[in-house]
């Protein structure tokens, strides 16, 4: 949630200062901060609600975050910010944390 909150409330000047050119209207950048508000925010409340939605949420999370360093991975091909690096590195990060929990569950 500490990037959503600026990508919802300032997506041009947080994406520039991460070196991305704006071309379009924030609208992109707002959603995904609302995405990340979403993933992050369903994730607070409900860390106490038991297995199954323990299993679901870890679910939603390994897709989100392999889609995303796919995605990633297809903006650096086509020339993003050197920025773009960290981003795939987080995304790879926590990739790797949610399958280890989900193969932790089947266990």
């Amino acid at each position: 949630m500490i990037f959503a909150i600026p990508l919802i409330f300032a997506p041009v000047f947080t994406l520039t200062y991460f070196g991305f050119e704006i071309t379009e209207p924030a609208l992109l950048a707002r959603l995904v901060g609302a995405a990340l508000i979403g993933v992050g925010g369903t994730s607070l409340l409900a860390h106490n609600k038991g297995p199954e939605s323990y299993n679901s949420l870890l679910t939603l999370k390994i897709l989100w975050s392999h889609t995303a360093v796919l995605a990633i991975l297809l903006a650096i091909l086509e020339g993003a910010p050197e920025m773009t690096w960290l981003i795939l590195a987080t995304f790879i990060i926590f990739a790797f944390v949610w399958d280890y929990y989900k193969i932790k569950l089947r266990k």
